[in-house]
């Protein structure tokens, strides 16, 4: 079967001086029903050129699911008088949400279901079904639940869903007393809402054209959304908008933040005569967040902010309009430590950090005259990613936190501060005997073209590495300071248990070592991440792990964008290379102000438009712009037709780009989910088959399709 040809209608434009011609510029209207007859023509080659892995493919699926208890509840979380948890069930593409009432005010320990549970029983004694969303997605081929939140009295419950994948979300209320929902229903909305601290309002945020969060809005249960109260408008492009309320219960924050400069309002429930207060008057390159706490006494709110130095600051402020220059150091500034995140609670705060690339959680406990002791809660594992969630309660006397590894699947537990006893509630279950003694993880270093030392984590079967070089996947991201740490991957044993090796590659624009690790790998440092990455496969290569032969590259989003500019420049490094909704034609889109996400992300990669420098950086290492004739490996790009992050034309441009200009192998897929968003496709089996399809592909580049 011959590949689908993809025809040329050059179109031109000159920016500061230079001329670029895109012959496949038609590719990005999604309406035109050539544009779709070439995507599914696409599809079919794709189907057809990988036919001989089918038995594979099902192969994979049926090991993950095998490996996944598919009935199964998460650990309850308590909230305002219920114990709150998520189900799932054999069979169903999507789970449900419950709860049941606390029986025992002082009692903290959450319920525990019987180990025989069923799909057809109630999971713990009381069970109220607060959602269904299997029931919910019944008639569309994509679902996504945006947020729910439950009103302070526990009555109702507000939720958002998104039908075909664009991220635009619509809110009903459900009434839990009754189970019919109310007739308010609010459109374009950005996830979920906000409830006032009475129950009486919502609180949310709306899209612009652009796809950009740029208006708060108060509703009053009963009315149209055409009579909600616009309260906050951000005109600056760069920035985007959120609202939430503070874990005390008191505060409504408004916040307002691009890439580089935030800006937050509170509403004080307890005088709200006094309206949306501004808090600092954001200024140019000054990051903070707010978090209310109650020290010795006093209400003050806690500032993450990086007015003192790059890696940031927790400091304390009035309840009022407060300079940066008025805050008051309580945890300093540390070259060493990246603070991440503060959480405060009635007897502690819980502080999230990273120091030598590894996450920390660290908890300061709280006395009559502040803060009383100061430490980390300690874990053995060499490499592991350690985090608090599922924390709603301002009263309560433990930490809810996470804890995972390359090997060690995810598992929650209790830390009670008091006594600072750790207590495992769960660990995710993986069936089919599985054991994490029987893998090792190691934590490696690349040096970096410019002398940079750049971490990896590597995981696989025990013993494997000490015999020779492995099949190996390496994975990077590097972008945003999104930080790519260890975390478990059941559809990961069907490589690993086939005698391949998985790494991680920590590229500079990660966050992984501090906040300079990100500025070195954005702007006109991005080649940085490419280079990273490629130091990394020849690390891996050169320590005998792995041979070029054998290795298999993935990226997805701004990950996709690093694998596409590697295989530009070290195409001889890779067996293959996955990119998924990638981020390839990156000049067109931030040369489109009208695009989603293009004007607030000038911060990331610079506005091409205005700036010659900035044109010249991007044009410079682009994938889309770049494509050369020489001879890459074999790829599998992988779209979402509905994909606001990640226009699909993207990667279908680039596919056919390349398929115009490579020489050699030539071997390249293009694989469009045609209902579905970022993402990817919604519902977990089909969630599992795509995954399925891709490892299959990664097997055959590995030689261990047999």
């Amino acid at each position: 079967m011959q590949p689908p040809v993809a025809a040329r209608r050059p179109v031109s434009a000159e920016h500061h001086g230079q001329t670029r011609a895109d012959d496949y510029a038609w590719l990005a209207d999604k309406d035109d029903p050539e544009v779709i007859a070439y995507l599914e023509a696409e599809n079919a080659y794709t189907e057809a050129r990988t036919a001989h892995l089918a038995d594979l493919r099902q192969a994979v699926f049926e090991e993950i699911k095998a490996r996944t208890q598919e009935t199964d509840l998460s650990v309850p979380t308590r909230n305002n008088g219920y114990w709150y948890y998520a189900r799932s069930f054999e069979g169903k593409e999507y789970g449900a949400s419950c709860r049941v009432p606390v029986r025992d005010e002082t009692d903290w320990t959450p319920p525990a279901p019987a180990e025989d549970l069923g799909p057809d029983q109630p999971a713990l004694p009381g069970e109220e079904l607060l959602l269904d969303l299997n029931q919910l997605a019944e008639g569309h081929d994509f679902f996504a639940l945006g947020g729910s939140s439950v009103s302070p009295d526990g009555h109702l419950l507000a939720y958002g869903t998104d039908t075909t994948g664009d991220e635009r979300f619509t809110v009903r209320v459900k009434d839990l007393r009754t189970g019919d929902l109310l007739t308010d229903e609010l459109t374009q909305v950005a996830g979920g809402v906000t409830w006032s601290r009475d129950g009486e309002e919502l609180y949310y945020a709306t899209l612009d054209d652009s796809w950009r969060p740029d208006r708060i809005w108060r509703h009053r249960l009963g009315d149209v959304q055409s009579d909600d109260e616009l309260i906050f408008a951000e005109p600056d492009a760069r920035f985007w908008v959120g609202v939430g309320r503070s874990r005390s219960k008191r505060f409504l924050m408004v916040a307002a933040g691009s890439k580089t400069t935030t800006e937050y309002r509170f509403l004080d429930f307890d005088a709200p005569e006094r309206g949306l207060q501004l808090f600092c008057e954001r200024q140019e390159g000054v990051e903070y967040s707010l978090e209310h706490a109650i020290l010795a006494g006093e209400d003050v709110f806690l500032v993450l902010h990086n007015a003192t130095g790059p890696d940031f600051e927790i400091s304390t402020a009035p309840i009022t309009l407060t300079a940066s220059n008025a805050w008051r150091p309580l945890v300093a500034h540390d070259p060493e430590v990246r603070l991440e995140s503060v959480d405060a609670f009635v007897g502690h705060l819980v502080v999230h950090q990273r120091s030598n690339g590894l996450t920390q959680l660290r908890i300061l406990e709280l006395g009559e005259e502040g803060v009383a002791d100061d430490y980390l809660v300690e874990f053995d594992q060499e490499v592991y990613t350690v985090g608090a969630g599922g924390n709603p309660a301002f009263d309560q006397p433990t930490v809810r936190l996470g804890y995972v590894s390359l090997a060690v699947p995810s598992s929650v537990y209790d830390y009670d501060v008091r006594s600072r006893r750790l207590q495992l509630l769960r660990r995710t279950p993986v069936l089919g005997g599985y054991d994490p003694a029987d893998y090792e993880e190691h934590r490696l270093w690349a040096t970096a073209e410019d002398g940079e030392r750049v971490p990896i984590s590597v995981v696989a079967r025990k013993g494997l590495p000490a015999e020779g070089p492995l099949p190996l996947l390496l994975y990077g991201y590097g972008a945003y300071e999104h930080s790519l740490d260890p975390y478990f991957a059941v559809a990961r044993l069907s490589l690993l248990d086939r005698g391949a090796a998985f790494a991680l590659a920590h590229v500079r624009g990660g966050g992984e070592l501090g906040r300079r690790w990100y500025d070195d790998g954005k702007l006109a440092a991005k080649q940085n991440s490419f280079s990273d990455f490629v130091a990394c496969a020849r690390h891996l290569i050169d320590s005998g792990w792995t041979t070029p032969d054998r290795m298999v590259a993935e990226g997805a989003s701004a990950g996709g964008l690093l694998v596409g500019a590697v295989a530009n420049q070290a195409p001889e490094l890779f067996a293959g290379i996955v990119a998924d909704v990638p981020f390839v034609d990156a000049l067109t889109s931030m040369l489109d102000a009208s695009l989603p996400l293009t004007v607030t992300e000038y911060d990331e990669w610079g506005n091409p438009e205005a700036d010659p420098e900035a044109y010249r950086t991007i044009r410079a290492y682009a994938p889309y712009d770049n494509v050369a004739a020489i001879d890459y490996p074999p790829i599998l790009a992988e779209a979402s037709l509905n994909d606001t992050r990640v226009l699909f034309t993207e990667p279908a441009k680039w596919v056919a780009k390349l398929r115009a200009t490579a020489v050699g192998r030539r071997d390249f897929l293009l694989r469009t989910e045609m209902a579905a968003g970022h993402g990817g496709v919604s519902g977990r089996y089909q969630a599992w088959r795509d995954r399925a399809f891709a490892l299959a592909w990664m097997l055959d580049r590995m030689g261990l399709a047999s």
